[in-house]
């Protein structure tokens, strides 16, 4: 019984603030409008989705390198799995993200 109540409230709770958060900012914005502000100011500057999807793919790319080079230490050096596998996999993730902002950096620098 309770193993059925755990995911149950969490679901649940995840729903509740999802719905509260939402039900809050459409209010606002109503109340904005019927004051006499813009309805442009709503809408948004910038589509995300590419560089989300910029970002998630370095990330990969960056683990895929990590656990290759990786096997390579392990293989090749006295590291044991358990320390070259995490710290690669960190390391190259961690560089590829860093990467990913300079791009996105450049790409805002470019914009305006």
């Amino acid at each position: 019984m309770e193993a059925i109540l755990i995911p149950l409230i969490v679901f649940s709770s995840i729903f509740g603030m999802v719905y509260v958060y939402l039900n809050t900012r459409n209010k606002e914005r109503l109340s904005l409008i019927e004051k006499g502000a813009d309805a442009s100011l709503f809408a948004s500057k910038k589509n995300y989705k590419s560089n989300l999807t910029l970002k998630f793919g370095m990330l990969a790319v960056g683990i895929g390198i990590g656990i290759l080079i990786a096997s390579i230490l392990e293989t090749y050096t006295v590291l044991d799995e358990e320390v070259a596998y995490p710290s690669m996999i960190f390391l190259f993730g961690g560089l590829f993200l860093v990467a990913n902002a300079m791009i996105e950096k450049k790409d805002k620098v470019e914009e305006e």
